[in-house]
């Protein structure tokens, strides 16, 4: 049995995706991963339940979003995470940039406003609770590009090139809090951007690709320092298991390579999302422009004919 730098018993062979793949659930992400499908599927049925309609795309990039959470953290990726550093970087840019992207195209807090009952008057329920936190300061703060493109990149610069990373790392419960973390970061970056959900910050679709694209360069950048490190610059990651085989700068320069290019997927995901609802939102507004033309050129025409009669009866 290897000991990992941060005492923890690992028992690794070299790595493989098959062996990789294999279940080994961490309890908090699998009970959250659960408990959140569960929630969305009784919001769905409530709403068919009234005979509400509810986009099955939604429902789709909700659960994938979901299981890519438990794609990174209940199989041995979890695990591997812990002792390689090309690894935990696939954990943190799923987590972080892909599956935030996915759940929020499910507009959850949406079909959460949607599903939840309306308390009586002069109470609060949680649709009412939920309502308010939408609406307060702290969400107006947390949503603002000042607030999350600074937080986005501290992600990674103030953390993993300080002792902070080290520390989280030493045990199963940092692990699980800094993976929160950088779900939560992502979900926070990308809701403005993407707009399904409401909230207090939304911008037009073309200030929205200015602040995707002003986050992803740093992004590009902290991938490029790790592959071009000549020496390892974790010190969690210094001393991999004898077991694995591994080369620790190989392994660092390998987790740069995916830190720089998963910086794209994301950016190529979310500009068509938003270009999808731009062209939609396009399409509503003519819409309602044709409805106005027509209910003004109905009372155009109502109000010649009117003047017909009136020239008729002057006649008569």
């Amino acid at each position: 049995m290897d000991h990992s730098g941060h005492g923890m018993p690992m028992d690794l062979a070299p790595f493989t995706l098959g062996r990789g793949l294999q279940w080994s659930a961490d309890p908090f992400f699998l009970v959250a991963c659960v408990a959140g499908v569960a929630l969305y599927g009784w919001g769905v049925l409530r709403l068919r339940r009234r005979g509400d309609a509810w986009p099955v795309s939604r429902t789709v990039s909700y659960v994938v979003g979901v299981l890519t959470i438990g794609l990174v953290m209940c199989t041995r990726l979890n695990d591997y995470g812990m002792v390689m550093f090309s690894v935990h970087m696939v954990q943190h840019m799923v987590i972080s940039m892909l599956s935030p992207i996915l759940i929020l195209l499910g507009a959850p807090v949406t079909l959460a406003l949607r599903a939840l009952p309306v308390a009586g008057r002069g109470r609060k329920g949680p649709r009412e609770l939920l309502l308010a936190f939408l609406h307060s300061r702290y969400m107006r703060v947390v949503t603002h590009p000042a607030f999350t493109i600074p937080l986005f990149i501290a992600s990674l610069y103030a953390l993993y090139f300080t002792p902070l990373f080290d520390f989280l790392m030493g045990s199963r419960t940092g692990h699980v809090a800094m993976m929160v973390h950088f779900l939560a970061v992502g979900v926070v970056f990308f809701w403005p951007i993407i707009g399904v959900d409401p909230g207090p910050h939304r911008p037009g679709y073309l200030m929205r690709m200015l602040e995707l694209f002003a986050g992803m360069p740093f992004h590009a950048f902290f991938g490029i320092a790790l592959m071009m490190a000549s020496t390892p610059m974790v010190e969690t990651f210094k001393n991999p298991p004898a077991s694995l085989g591994i080369d620790a700068l190989s392994d660092q320069n390998a987790a740069g390579g995916i830190a720089w290019a998963f910086s794209e997927i994301p950016s190529v995901l979310v500009l068509i999302a938003l270009l999808f609802q731009w062209y939609r939102s396009e399409q509503r507004q003519a819409r309602r422009t044709d409805r106005a033309a027509d209910r003004d050129g109905d009372k155009e025409l109502e109000a010649y004919n009117a003047y017909l009669a009136s020239l008729n009866t002057r006649g008569s």
